[in-house]
């Protein structure tokens, strides 16, 4: 059974699991892990500043339903259109999931360290910040 999306549940539900995960040396899923939240939360921000979704709460446009590591720049791009450059200044100024992959939930956790979950955490963290300051916009 799928459940209707509820990008600003997901996001904070990844954040605090990768969150414990990060604090055990669980690198490999702590990072999977905060570039789910990241996504999210991107998407929960769009979401407050205009994207449509369908009924099961996915967003309609094909571009929208897309990893952290495809939408970051997508997300500039449309939160600029819709007055949301306040909430882009709260991003970090590179791009951190530049190098996460979706895919690397199916790798061996050899491949994973703590620099890589740092780097993860760092920009989740970022769209932890723009998340509450749309929150507190009263856009959530």
């Amino acid at each position: 059974m799928t459940h209707p999306a509820d990008f600003a549940d997901a996001h904070r539900r990844h954040w605090e699991d990768a969150e414990l995960l990060f604090e055990h040396d669980r690198w490999a899923n702590a990072d999977q892990l905060y570039g789910f939240s990241a996504e999210c939360g991107l998407k929960t921000v769009m979401q407050a500043l205009g994207m449509s979704v369908d009924e099961a709460g996915k967003p309609n446009e094909r571009q929208h339903r897309r990893h952290v590591q495809y939408l970051w720049k997508h997300f500039q791009v449309f939160a600029e259109g819709r007055q949301g450059e306040r909430y882009l200044s709260l991003l970090p100024k590179d791009e951190p999931f530049a190098g996460w992959s979706h895919h690397n939930r199916y790798a061996h956790r050899c491949h994973f360290g703590k620099l890589e979950a740092e780097r993860s955490r760092r920009g989740a963290q970022g769209i932890c910040r723009m998340v509450q300051h749309t929150a507190g916009d009263g856009r959530i």
